[in-house]
């Protein structure tokens, strides 16, 4: 059994077999790397192999389109894409630091989704002032 470290988790540590999947064992053991794909198309498990890199398998070509040269060489890697053959630590940025860092969202599109579902104004008179529906009842 090899033996990984969730640092992000309080250092949480969990077993498993050789040639498992790093994302797998952190859903199965509770380790708490963040996903939602699970596919290798959003990179939202992103992690960094603190220690242990050379128990990891080779980089998958759909890491490669979403993480940078660099990243990949610092030791990131995609929890999803990533098989763990010896003992590693593991960390990654928390969710709500991550959200953190995504632009705002656009202040038009917003206005344009709330005007869809804003009432229409009260019709106004030549005036300026409001007019009101007129009653039937009468």
């Amino acid at each position: 059994m090899i033996q990984i470290t969730f640092v992000s988790n309080n250092g949480k540590t969990a077993t498993a077999p050789p040639n498992s999947n790093l994302l797998r064992v952190s859903l199965r053991e509770q380790g708490g790397i963040p996903f939602k794909c699970g596919g290798g198309l959003c990179g939202t498990c992103k992690c960094h192999i603190d220690s242990g890199l050379e128990h990891t398998d080779e980089v998958k070509a759909k890491e490669k389109k979403l993480l940078t040269e660099q990243e990949l060489a610092s030791g990131h890697r995609l929890a999803c894409q990533t098989f763990v053959n010896g003992d590693i630590s593991v960390s990654w940025q928390p969710r709500a630091t991550a959200a953190a860092g995504r632009p705002a969202p656009n202040p038009a599109s917003s206005a344009a989704a709330t005007a869809r579902t804003a009432p229409a104004p009260a019709a106004a008179s030549a005036s300026g002032d409001t007019k009101e529906p007129e009653s039937s009842a009468g």
